[in-house]
């Protein structure tokens, strides 16, 4: 890994916003205002402006992690993009950031979408490409924006036929932040000064499928049942790890995806690690999506030290868990 990047989103939404605009919902279904921060943790989130595109925000990480990487733009064999959100079915959000960064017509260009767990297979596969001596250098990008999504969503739950478990089936939304990242990734026999992935695990549990289903204007998500089984999952991927011989009990570093305050205390209780060697970024970003690992890691890079071992870890709606080793 030769750099990870984030660039945020510039408006500033407060989930005392949200409540303000639900207070009436509120009151006729008997909740209380204030779900949003006592039980996720979350207290604002960003929005991009509104002619802001996904693209654009995924080509900006991506230019920014090029140059912090010192690789020009004709050297990327592969650009991957991750993300949840997208204008549309087709094309691929790679091919207009793989057009607005003037990448060479030789790129392989794609996206690898798989909810929340995106990012971590685009390191999979990249790290494939590249071992494979396919490419020198791959590009992966992000970009997340919940504006469109949680503008319905509000006005939808403020209408006079809303119940209270319209209210429950769609407070994940209201979690949800926006964002971008980036991360290049090149071959550690010519990158002494870059951060080696090492590999990983993964496991599935694709029985739990339907506990959370969304598109661009919907998203309905049993959080309980979601919760306890992504904790469950994320419990067997970690002592599978162990047990296979990975050395990850005593990494520097534990990097998680960020759906919520509560599920970062769960995840450090069943791995068996401090909460403060998880660092948090959904208190004020909101959950990131696909974004939220490189995200928060590339707010953390001024504080890794060289040597210290650092885990990706992350999961995805479906349920998918992947986590990874870095060295630094």
């Amino acid at each position: 890994m030769l750099s990870v990047v984030a660039v945020e989103a510039p408006e500033v939404v407060t989930s005392a916003e949200f409540d303000a605009r639900l207070m009436r919902t509120y009151e006729r279904t008997g909740m209380k205002p204030g779900m949003i921060e006592q039980l996720a943790g979350v207290t604002e989130r960003r929005w991009w402006p509104e002619d802001v595109t996904f693209v654009d925000a995924a080509a900006m990480a991506g230019a920014k992690a090029l140059a912090e990487a010192g690789v020009d733009p004709s050297q990327v064999g592969l650009l991957i993009n991750t993300s949840v959100c997208r204008t549309g079915i087709e094309p691929a959000n790679a091919v207009g950031v793989h057009d607005q960064l003037g990448l060479s017509t030789s790129c392989l260009n794609f996206d690898v979408t798989n909810a929340c767990l995106g990012f971590l297979n685009g390191i999979q596969l990249a790290g494939s490409l590249i071992d494979a001596g396919q490419v020198d250098y791959a590009l992966l990008v992000d970009a997340e924006g919940m504006r469109g999504l949680q503008g319905e969503t509000v006005e939808r739950l403020a209408g006079e036929d809303t119940t209270a478990e319209d209210l429950k089936a769609q407070f994940a939304t209201l979690t949800l932040g926006s964002g971008a990242a980036a991360m290049v990734l090149g071959r550690a026999s010519e990158h002494s000064e870059g951060h080696r992935v090492t590999g990983g695990v993964s496991r599935s549990g694709s029985q739990h499928k339907d506990l959370c289903i969304g598109s661009m204007s919907m998203m309905t998500t049993d959080s309980r049942a979601l919760f306890n089984a992504g904790i469950e999952l994320a419990g067997q991927t970690w002592h599978d790890a162990l047990s296979e011989g990975w050395d990850w009990a005593g990494a520097d570093w534990f990097v998680a995806h960020q759906t919520s305050v509560v599920h970062l205390n769960a995840l450090a209780k069943v791995i068996g690690v401090p909460v403060e060697q998880l660092p948090m970024t959904v208190p004020t970003y909101g959950n990131l999506a696909s974004a939220a690992v490189p995200f928060t890691l590339a707010k953390q890079v001024p504080l890794i030290k060289p040597g210290q071992q650092v885990m990706l870890l992350g999961i995805g709606s479906g349920l998918n868990t992947s986590f990874a080793e870095i060295i630094w």
